[in-house]
């Protein structure tokens, strides 16, 4: 009899010890989960930052991706300096040394033309096979694409700008109103080749910079545009409000 009641003591003791062990395999493993999920809430952070322009993909897929991005971006520095450097030549040509743009274009195809008709004549009078020259052919495909994205965008803008012109937006007519009225400031500073080619390096470098340093510009472009929206609130309670705008847009509605 006590042989037996110390096995049934000694079984009782081993059930005990195994379902402690699984309690506390159980409690590791829920604490081992959530050691793994904690390093899933920086991301989750991450995630929730504020993007410059509300965008939500990279500054390469802003640009539209591809090679023009690639440029942009300055992923091939070859390729982007000498986009850049052939961009200011002509800026150079244009606008310092007062090259005009039809007369360029005549040269250069005079030089082409006949490098090329001495090229076939000399190989013709050695008796070689003449330079290959390729055909070129606008696909009709392409250049449809291109005229109708064109299209749409023009399209756009024209509802833009009926939608502003019938008073139904006071915040787009501000908007517009304001932005060409930068325009026309800027376009007393500079001639039209000048700003484009401003344009040019701005977009060669800008890009660049803001995808390097986009977590230090993103709080300091929040902090901004805070401001902004307070100044404006302030400005359509005490101004834009008063306007008869409502009325207005009862009757055209």
């Amino acid at each position: 009899m006590a042989e037996e009641l110390e096995k049934s003591m000694h079984k009782e003791e081993s059930l005990m010890e195994k379902i402690s062990d699984k309690i506390h395999d159980h409690d590791s493993s829920s604490s081992s989960d959530s050691e793994h999920e904690k390093p899933e809430s920086p991301s989750a952070l991450k995630a929730k930052i504020y993007r410059l322009f509300g965008r939500e993909k990279p500054v390469h897929k802003v640009l539209g991706g591809g090679l023009p991005a690639d440029v942009f971006l300055w992923r091939d520095k070859k390729l982007s300096a000498s986009v850049l450097g052939v961009a200011t030549a002509i800026w150079v040509l244009f606008e310092l040394v007062e090259y005009h743009f039809l007369s360029l274009v005549c040269h250069i195809l005079i030089f082409a033309l006949a490098a090329l008709f001495l090229l076939s004549n000399a190989h013709a009078f050695m008796n070689k096979t003449p330079p290959k020259i390729p055909e070129i052919h606008i696909k009709e495909e392409h250049f449809l694409l291109i005229v109708s994205a064109l299209r749409n965008e023009l399209n756009q803008a024209f509802v833009i700008l009926r939608s502003i012109a019938l008073g139904r937006d006071l915040k787009k007519f501000l908007m517009v109103v304001f932005g060409l009225w930068i325009i026309s400031v800027v376009g007393n500073w500079f001639n039209f080749l000048t700003l484009v080619y401003i344009c040019f390096v701005v977009l060669h470098t800008v890009p660049m910079l803001y995808e390097k340093h986009e977590d230090k510009v993103d709080p300091v472009a929040e902090k901004t545009l805070k401001e902004l929206k307070k100044h404006y609130m302030v400005f359509d309670e005490k101004v834009l409000s008063k306007l008869p705008v409502a009325s207005l847009k009862a009757k055209l509605g």
